[in-house]
């Protein structure tokens, strides 16, 4: 371990990296609040970014540090992460981020920091130090999360279909508009409530890896909690309009109600996810439930390629974000 002196400017330019890549996941991720609500026309992006940007900070006042503590505690051995490892599962994670919004591939920041943390705990200590049970976890949501997503977005299609079955399409259109916003609001509280918790969970992990908190700690600092949530609402603002297209557009044509039911279907299934505690891709939950309301129309109003080419960003963003954090962790050996 390093003496005192050099773990403190270490740690807090680790933590400053934390932040960064917190405000980044906001930046990447704001697609999957606002694509749906802008590409139905409800909202304007500008509108659109600060509403979402404003349910994410408020996440901080309604979920409790459940996915932290999966993150904190619950996927290395503990006394196995030290600076270099943090610091290479953050250039992994922030890699892989920058790659998937240059190209406009809506991946998954949690997923990226989930191989960050894997790849640069194995370059170390080989897998033996990981904690299977958190893994398999947040593994096994890669696909649950997704298909949940799917399931409740078309059951929410059809019983709505079913309800108004007898009202004008005008009248339904302008309902809808409405409550898209309500929609859009629950989707970015539980976007906020579940991604911010894994920068505030690798910033708790270092702390308790630097002696700067105990692993006996009920939870971790304030301004860790603070920071992180205002960094991915900062994020938010700015938006990553390369995938808002992606998601909004390019899967399937969204009118307000398919948006209002995707919506929903994405925000049960992370408040559920968040409440368990298991980190989960929002990307993935949102673009399930997109397909899922698509797919009620008719199988061909899903561009299925469009959809499987995102599919494959899913299986290779845990194995890439590792090998690049794998590669990181031991540049950072010869850096301090």
């Amino acid at each position: 371990m390093e003496t005192a002196q050099t773990a403190l400017w270490v740690v807090a330019l680790l933590v400053a990296l934390a932040i960064i890549f917190d405000f980044m996941n906001g930046f990447h991720d704001a697609a999957n609040s606002i694509a749906t609500v802008v590409s139905t026309g409800v909202l304007k992006p500008g509108q659109a970014v600060v509403f979402a940007a404003f349910f994410n900070f408020v996440a901080i006042f309604i979920f409790h540090l459940s996915v932290a503590a999966t993150i904190g505690k619950g996927i290395v051995q503990p006394g196995i992460v030290d600076t270099h490892v943090v610091f290479g599962a953050l250039v992994g994670a922030i890699t892989w981020n920058v790659i998937t919004w240059y190209y406009g591939i809506p991946s998954s920041s949690s997923h990226a920091l989930i191989g960050g943390i894997v790849g640069a705990v194995i370059a170390k200590a080989g897998a033996g130090a990981l904690i299977s049970a958190g893994i398999m976890k947040t593994v096994a949501f890669i696909f649950v999360s997704p298909l949940l997503g799917f399931l409740l977005g078309s059951l929410m299609m059809v019983a709505v279909a079913w309800i108004f079955r007898r009202s004008r399409p005008g009248r339904v259109d302008k309902w809808f508009r409405r409550l898209q916003l309500v929609s859009a609001g629950a989707y970015s509280l539980g976007h906020g409530g579940n991604d911010a918790q894994k920068t505030i969970g690798i910033i708790w992990l270092l702390l308790i890896a630097t002696g700067y908190s105990s692993a006996s700690d009920a939870s971790p600092p304030t301004w860790a909690i603070v920071s992180c949530y205002m960094a991915i609402g900062l994020g938010t603002m700015f938006g990553g309009w390369r995938i808002v297209k992606t998601m909004g557009q390019k899967i399937t044509k969204l009118k307000p109600v398919g948006g209002f039911c995707a919506e929903t279907g994405g925000a049960m299934t992370l408040f559920l996810a968040t409440a368990l505690g298991i980190p989960v891709s929002t990307t993935h939950t949102i673009t399930g439930a997109i397909v899922g309301v698509g797919s009620t129309q008719r199988a061909s109003a899903v561009r299925w390629g469009v959809a499987g080419n995102i599919v494959w960003a899913w299986i290779l963003t845990i194995p890439a974000s590792a090998f690049v954090a794998a590669v990181a962790y031991w540049i950072s050996l010869q850096l301090f």
